[in-house]
């Protein structure tokens, strides 16, 4: 199976349940931000994204609070760098404890100390390792030498550990496809359980010339697809057809919502339009129809997982050969 049995269970159940409800418009996964403090400074991330101060943290409160709001069954901590906020294992105990999947989005430099030996592991646990090629490549992107071997470290020995690792990896505008695939045989080398790919986050207020054009992105997206022929890639195979241009969806923003210590972020992980102090004024204020549209400007080039897997897994459901496709991809890959 490409993920536990639990997070596709808790998936469909969720939705089965939304579905009784009536609700066309349900979070399938928070990205909860609990500080913008980082101990890296990638090229592709925002600047308030790495240098927040550690004092202005959200609290463990504040974030289990988020997480019951939101109801989503998956719960991606990022930030910032989670292994850098103070209170992690209170955090991810309460998360656990309220039956959501986590994904602990990190660099992997504070693992060992921060985690491994501190949090113990969890089958609702993911530890998602950032790697955006090989060696060079990765260290470039982090600015930093040193991080890609760190990474690899790390990697083998959470899985020594018995912890469930994946790893994250962003396709920008210079990024090779062979290094690509190297990456991949490596990864599967180690054992690691699956690789998340996304196009390149095109935030709004990052003005670096790396990120992708659509066109790009369904180039190098189409090797993308050859690729999850042979190699665990977790995206959705109706998903990776989207981003390579082969077939169209609308967005889903509400699929994935975004709690930061600045509050809700409107209306997506990518544009923060606004920031709400609330659920309710965030749930009910955001313009769902028209960002569905993708008729903004800013939203032309975007084909990331956040907004349109859960698009790609909804058209499915109207197909009882899609679902038997999405059925056997989980099952049988």
């Amino acid at each position: 199976m490409r993920f536990p049995l639990h997070v596709t269970t808790d998936n469909i159940r969720h939705q089965i349940d939304q579905s009784r409800k009536g609700n066309r418009r349900y979070p399938l996964v928070l990205m909860l931000e609990p500080l913008y403090t980082c101990n890296l400074a990638c090229i592709g991330c925002t600047v308030e994204r790495h240098t927040g101060k550690l004092k202005d943290r959200l609290t463990v409160d504040q974030c289990l609070e988020a997480v019951d709001k939101s109801g989503a069954p998956g719960v991606s901590i990022c930030g910032g760098e989670p292994t850098v906020y103070p209170e992690l294992k209170e955090l991810i105990d309460g998360i656990i404890k309220r039956q959501r999947h986590i994904y602990l989005c990190t660099n992997a430099l504070l693992l060992e100390t921060k985690l491994f030996g501190v949090v113990d592991p969890h089958p609702r646990l993911t530890i998602n390792v950032h790697l955006d090629g090989m060696r060079a490549t990765h260290d470039y992107v982090c600015d930093r030498e040193g991080v890609f071997d760190k990474a690899i470290e790390m990697l083998k020995l959470g899985k020594k550990l018995g912890y469930h690792c994946i790893t994250n990896t962003t396709i920008f505008k210079e990024t090779k496809m062979e290094e690509l695939e190297e990456l991949l045989k490596l990864l599967e080398d180690i054992g690691t359980d699956g690789v998340l790919i996304s196009p390149g986050y095109e935030y709004e207020s990052v003005d670096r010339d790396i990120f992708l054009s659509r066109r790009e992105t369904e180039e190098k997206f189409l090797r993308v697809l050859e690729l999850s022929k042979k190699h665990r890639i977790t995206s959705t195979p109706m998903f990776l057809e989207f981003a390579a241009g082969l077939r169209e969806f609308k967005c889903s923003p509400w699929s994935t919502v975004t709690y930061t210590p600045m509050g809700w972020k409107g209306p997506c992980y990518l544009i923060g339009q606004k920031y709400y102090e609330t659920w309710e004024e965030f749930w009910n204020g955001v313009d769902w129809e028209y960002w569905e549209s993708r008729q903004d400007p800013r939203c032309q080039n975007c084909k990331m997982h956040s907004g349109f897997e859960a698009s790609a897994v909804r058209e499915a459901g109207k197909s009882p050969a899609q679902l038997i496709r999405l059925a056997a991809w989980n099952f049988l890959g």
